[in-house]
């Protein structure tokens, strides 16, 4: 590798999130490669600072806000171009749209979803994360040539299962376990009547969002309340996969859908509604079983499915471990990315 590969990572997104997680989990790992100067420009966030200042990764800290803060704009552009980057790679709408193009750097726009063309248009290059927003980018007139797809990778550092008793769950009965944002596309208000049609089990959700006052009144509504265990936004997601006995994605819409890699990665056999990213992804009945968007019934047939035959839980399991391994670890993510990193620049 060149070692005068100069990187900038930019992201103007939320406290917490998916695609915030990944962002810093990526600026680090592919800072620790050696391989290129990186330097991450982002909003001041504890969580992401301290996981920056952890790995000794060059930072700078902007508003990224909206029109009235054009002279914290200007402040990013500046410091940006001092930097003197080979490649920027933006994650999300905001960063985008607010990094120009130039020629003296090539600009990669980051898709972790299906968003809306009119962010992204002035990058030079495009990565989306599935094969499925590859294809969104080209219907929206991007040229083939530009476009690759890498998909992410999940946290890999060794960790040991949550104590099963946690959060009052009593120790004999399965855990399922829903995560995400509460929000209405992750639908949990699916996945709460097709848990509610099991006889037994504990159903953890961790996240936080908009919709928790719903989803706890629907909870009460559906006689199931004591049995769910909203967790609230969560850093140890591989601890609480290592300890639940299903994973379950009920996502009306998702990109990657980045947790089914950490089910695969941690073991956790899943089932998932067949949203853009889960249906990519997830050959049914292999390394995962699949139901449609909103189908309470089938979906609670699948957990119980699942729950009760360990044959088809320990298949599933392996099959993940393997697709993970061979596709989406780590290793394989940063050095496809170094090395699209070094055609472009």
């Amino acid at each position: 590798m060149p070692n005068d590969l100069k990187i900038a990572s930019v992201l103007a997104g939320a406290n917490v999130g998916g695609a915030e997680t990944f962002y810093t989990r990526f600026s680090c790992r592919l800072h620790q490669r050696d391989a290129a100067d990186v330097r991450v420009f982002t909003r001041k966030n504890e969580l992401r600072e301290a996981e920056f200042s952890k790995y000794n990764v060059n930072t700078e800290f902007f508003r990224f806000g909206g029109k009235l803060h054009f002279l914290d704009h200007l402040r990013y552009q500046k410091a940006l171009k001092k930097f003197d980057p080979s490649v920027v790679i933006t994650f999300m709408n905001r960063a985008t749209q607010l990094t120009p193009a130039s020629q003296r750097y090539k600009l990669v726009g980051r898709l972790g979803h299906y968003y809306d063309y009119k962010y992204y248009r002035h990058c030079d290059h495009w990565v989306g994360i599935t094969k499925g927003i590859c294809d969104h980018l080209i219907r929206g007139g991007m040229p083939a040539k530009n476009i690759v797809h890498i998909p992410n990778f999940v946290d890999e550092s060794d960790c040991e299962a949550i104590d099963r008793s946690s959060f009052s769950t009593p120790p004999d009965e399965p855990i399922i376990l829903g995560l995400g944002r509460l929000h209405v596309n992750k639908a949990f208000d699916t996945l709460l009547p097709a848990f509610a049609k099991l006889a037994t089990g504990t159903l953890w959700i961790a996240g936080e969002g908009p919709e928790r006052e719903n989803l706890t009144a629907q909870a009460e509504s559906l006689g199931i309340l004591d049995r769910v265990r909203f967790l609230g936004w969560r850093t140890d997601v591989n601890s609480l996969l290592k300890a639940a006995d299903l994973f379950v994605c009920s996502s009306r819409s998702e990109g990657l859908g980045s947790i089914l890699l950490e089910a695969w990665y941690n073991g956790c056999p899943m089932v998932s509604a067949k949203s853009e990213g889960p249906s990519e992804l997830i050959s049914h009945g292999e390394t995962g079983l699949l139901c449609e968007i909103d189908d309470v019934d089938v979906m609670s047939q699948h957990m119980k499915t699942v729950l009760e035959d360990n044959q088809l839980a320990e298949s599933l399991i392996a099959n993940g471990t393997k697709e993970y391994q061979t596709k989406y670890s780590e290793k394989i993510v940063i050095d496809r990315y170094l090395e699209f990193f070094n055609e472009i620049a």
